[in-house]
C-alpha cells in the first residue's frame, strides 16, 4: 500500500490546525484521535474552565471564534468550536485510533496502532499537547500521605470538596482559578515555591492580547533562546488579587512536606489536611515517538521551531513555546501549523517524483 502525504497525530485544536494548513498545502492528511471526538483535551478540563483570551484572539485558521469578540468563551463553547472547525474541514479526521508507536525506515514513518493496524506516511506531525502526561512533582512525604491527591487533569467541580481542607500546589492561572473556585465550598490555601505573580486582564482599558498583538510580542520568536519555559503570571481583572487578600483562598510559601493525614508547613507547624491537588503543568504527550530517539531525558523533543532536528519528516505542533508565547494556545497553533507545514509540504512533493 502506497504512503499517505501526511499523518497528523491528535484531533485537539494543534492537529485541526495543522490538518487546514495541509489542505491549504495541497497535502493529504490523515488525521488520527485517540479519543471519540476531534476536540482534543477540552472535554476533560473542568467545568468551569474560562479562557483567557477573548474571542477575537481565540480563533483557529479560517474561522472566526463566533458570538461577541470581545467575550471570554466557556470550555463548552470551544469544544463546540472544535468539533464545528472539524465538520468544516473536510479532512480525514478518524477517532478512536490510539497510536502506540512510531518508526521510521528508509524515508517512510509506520504508525502502529493500539488494534494493531498500521499507518504509512512520508511524514508526521505530533500533535497531542500534554493532557495525558500532567506534571506530577515529587513532593517530599507524598508516597506516604492518605488524603486525597489528583492533578488538575482529573479536577471537575468544586462540590465533592465541600466542606474539607483543601491545598492547591502551582501559581499558575489555572492554580488560582480552580483555589478561588474551591474556596466558595472549602477551606483553600494555594502554595508556591516563589511568589505569586499577575498580570492585568485588561491594561489601559484593552485585553492584555490586543496588547500582545500590536507590539508583535505574541509572534516574537522567542522559543529557540529559552533553555526552560518562563513562569507566566495569572491574568486577573482583580478578582483574583482580591480573593487571596480576602484569604479566599490564602496563599502560603511551600509546604516543607506532607504526612499521613497533614501537611507540615516552612515555619514547621503541622495542619491536619484533607485533599491535594496539583495545579503543577503538563508534559509534551509524546511517549510513542520513544523509539525514533527524539526525546531528551525530560520527555521533550529536540526541535527548531517545531521540525525534529534528527528525523526529517517529522513536526511538532503545539508545544509550549515551541516558537512564541502563543505556540500552545489556540490563537498560536495555527500560525506554527503553517510554518511547520510549510517545510514538510516539499518532502512529501519529492517524495512522490522519487516513488513515480
Amino acid at each position: 500500500m502506497d504512503p499517505i502525504d501526511a499523518l497528523v497525530i491528535g484531533a485537539g485544536q494543534s492537529g485541526l490546525a495543522t490538518a487546514h494548513a495541509f489542505r491549504k498545502s495541497g497535502v493529504a492528511s490523515v488525521v488520527l484521535e485517540a479519543g471519540d471526538a476531534p476536540t482534543g483535551a477540552w472535554p476533560h478540563y473542568y467545568e468551569s474552565l474560562t479562557l483567557f483570551s477573548p474571542a477575537r484572539y481565540s480563533s483557529l485558521p479560517g474561522k472566526p471564534f463566533p458570538g461577541d469578540p470581545d467575550r471570554y468563551p466557556h470550555r463548552d463553547e470551544v469544544i463546540d468550536y472544535l468539533a464545528a472547525y472539524a465538520k468544516e474541514l473536510d479532512a480525514d479526521i478518524r477517532t478512536g485510533h490510539h497510536v502506540r508507536t512510531v518508526e521510521h525506515h528508509d524515508g517512510i514513518f509506520t504508525a502502529h496502532l493500539a488494534d494493531g493496524r498500521e499507518l504509512h506516511a512520508r511524514t508526521v506531525v505530533a500533535a497531542t499537547g500534554g493532557f495525558t502526561n500532567p506534571y506530577r512533582p515529587a513532593l517530599p512525604g507524598i508516597e506516604g500521605f492518605n488524603g486525597t491527591v489528583i492533578h488538575a487533569a482529573d479536577y471537575k467541580r468544586p462540590e465533592p470538596f465541600t466542606g474539607q481542607r483543601v491545598v492547591v500546589v502551582g501559581g499558575g492561572n489555572s492554580a488560582v482559578q480552580i483555589a478561588a473556585e474551591l474556596a466558595e465550598h472549602a477551606r483553600v490555601t494555594v502554595t508556591t515555591r516563589g511568589r505569586l505573580r499577575f498580570a492585568p486582564q485588561r491594561p489601559f482599558g484593552r485585553d492584555l492580547h490586543f496588547w500582545y498583538t500590536v507590539t508583535g510580542l505574541d509572534t516574537a520568536p522567542v522559543g529557540r533562546f529559552l533553555t526552560h519555559p518562563p513562569t507566566v503570571p495569572v491574568l486577573d481583572t482583580g478578582r483574583y488579587r482580591a480573593a487571596i487578600a480576602h484569604r479566599r483562598p490564602d496563599h502560603r510559601p511551600m509546604f516543607d512536606s506532607l504526612e499521613t493525614d497533614q501537611v507540615r508547613w516552612s515555619d514547621s507547624t503541622g495542619e491536619r489536611i484533607d485533599a491535594l491537588i496539583l495545579a503543577t503543568g503538563y508534559r509534551p504527550a509524546l511517549d510513542y515517538l520513544t523509539g525514533l530517539d527524539v526525546l531528551d531525558a525530560h520527555g521533550h523533543p529536540r526541535h527548531r521551531g517545531g521540525l525534529a532536528t534528527d528525523v526529517p519528516g517529522l513536526g511538532f505542533v503545539g508545544l509550549e513555546w515551541q516558537r512564541s508565547l502563543s505556540s500552545a494556545s489556540i490563537r498560536g497553533v495555527g500560525r506554527d501549523a503553517t510554518r511547520v507545514v510549510r517545510s514538510l509540504a516539499p518532502l512529501v512533493f519529492n517524495s512522490r517524483k522519487e516513488i513515480g
